[in-house]
């Protein structure tokens, strides 16, 4: 609690949650710019309760994956472990509460949104709905505290009235809370409004425990112009949102860098941790502004793949080279996997009969930016304009992981290495169809990293 209260103190500068920006890659650059507090982007505490913990060798991640559908709904990295805070996005005491445990041993703190104004988060009573029932929000929060060793915070707006925000805060104070963060606009009030500062200013007056600054980013071009906002405000810390989303080396002390760098640097985060094209691209569509009406602007917005994007930067090469690695670290992973449990579902016809085609390849989504480029897509495809019999799938399971053969024309084919699911194990058996097909040649698959 000491360590996180000597971070709202003193100067520091904070990046402000934000929906589908501040997943890891953007949480680390702005830690190495500067920042001293990277919040997690709002995550309902519905996903976090039906997670599992994972460690993942292959990244150097913990991965905090849905059970339902095995997405990863939450990553991070011991980089980032003592100053990243997790925000949760909740209506309830009993699930916030456990929620926050799920994660408490990988955060070293727990924020709860109560500023949200988006239809989503009002309808659900979540977000800035909390600040009409605020016996509630201090419920919420009591419960988080008790459940938790480690520092928790709320991020709340303004009300319209000076008097009833500053009692609101009061109230909330009294949870046992670490630090209050406060964007000084009201639900209804949108970016073009000017910021309630003098809001901010008096709530810092009023109140005991730390209080973070947010909503200055219209006032806020340079490093030293954080420092204005503080001083304005006579807050603990700043919070920077929409400023940071847009050059995140706004956290640098000796000033910012120019717009190709960042991306350049972002993009090696987004390749060490695997971070998804949709979301990369996302987070730098949000950097490009109007920069995305120019030639490589252009390029950008057709690329649907994290190689497609490093190429435009000059990072081609490392995404590449570094995605070689990761598979072949995936295929030692999963070979000590195989190795050391039992298959609890065996194929049939696999044992039976010794016919089958074999490679040791994996399938990686990336590389089929298109539905049609798909494997079994485009084994269906040749086989239908060939005249041959449709491809036929038998897939065996053991804990988590499985294997696909695919019968065609008579041949049996199949990838040795274990896929996560069963979807992915049916495309790898027909990239080896493919490659006996003579479809796929051998270099391409191992340029691509697919094949060990």
């Amino acid at each position: 609690m000491e360590n996180f209260k000597q971070l709202c103190y003193d100067n520091k500068v904070i990046l402000a949650p934000m929906v589908r920006i501040n997943t890891l890659p953007m949480r680390l650059l702005a830690l190495d710019y500067g920042a001293d507090i990277v919040y997690t982007e709002e995550l309902i505490d519905h996903r976090l309760i039906k997670c599992s913990r994972h460690v993942n060798d292959t990244l150097q991640s913990i991965d905090f994956i849905d059970k339902s559908n095995a997405t990863v709904v939450f990553r991070t990295c011991s980089r980032e472990k003592l100053h990243v805070v997790l925000q949760i996005g909740t209506s309830d005491p009993e699930r916030a509460a456990k929620a926050a445990q799920v994660v408490e041993q990988d955060v070293a703190g727990i924020d709860i949104n109560m500023g949200c104004p988006k239809d989503f988060s009002l309808k659900g009573g979540m977000g800035a709905a909390l600040l009409s029932c605020p016996d509630k929000a201090c419920t919420i929060l009591s419960a988080v505290v008790s459940a938790v060793s480690i520092p928790v915070t709320c991020k709340i707006r303004v009300l319209p009235d000076i008097n009833d925000t500053i009692e609101l805060c009061k109230k909330l104070a009294t949870t046992g809370i670490a630090a209050i963060a406060v964007h000084g606009r009201t639900v209804k009030e949108r970016p073009n409004h000017p910021n309630r500062n003098h809001f901010i200013k008096a709530i810092s007056e009023a109140l005991d425990i730390p209080v973070i600054a947010n909503g200055g980013s219209k006032e806020i071009e340079t490093f030293e112009d954080i420092t204005k906002f503080k001083n304005i405000t006579g807050c603990s810390s700043v919070m920077i949102a929409r400023t940071a989303e847009k050059n995140c080396s706004i956290f640098k002390r000796d000033g910012k860098l120019e717009l190709g760098t960042i991306i350049r640097d972002y993009l090696h985060h987004a390749v060490d941790y695997d971070n998804v094209a949709p979301n990369t691209k996302y987070c730098i569509q949000n950097m490009l502004r109007n920069i995305q009406e120019t030639e490589q602007g252009r390029h950008f917005l057709e690329s649907t793949s994290l190689q497609q994007i490093c190429d435009l930067w000059d990072v081609g090469d490392y995404c590449r080279e570094k995605t070689k690695t990761m598979n072949c670290l995936r295929f030692e992973e999963r070979d000590i996997a195989c190795n050391d449990q039992k298959r609890i579902k065996p194929n049939p016809i696999e044992e039976e009969l010794n016919d089958v085609n074999s490679l040791k390849c994996m399938y990686i989504r990336a590389l089929y930016p298109r539905p049609e480029d798909l494997p079994k897509t485009k084994l269906l495809n040749w086989s239908k304009k060939h005249n041959k019999p449709l491809p036929k799938y038998h897939t065996e399971q053991f804990e988590k992981l499985f294997k696909s053969t695919v019968t065609f024309d008579n041949k049996k084919y199949s990838s040795t290495f274990w896929e996560k699911n069963k979807r992915w194990a049916e495309q790898g058996s027909a990239i080896v169809c493919l490659y006996y097909l003579n479809i796929y040649d051998i270099d391409y698959m191992k340029i691509n990293g697919i094949l060990e």
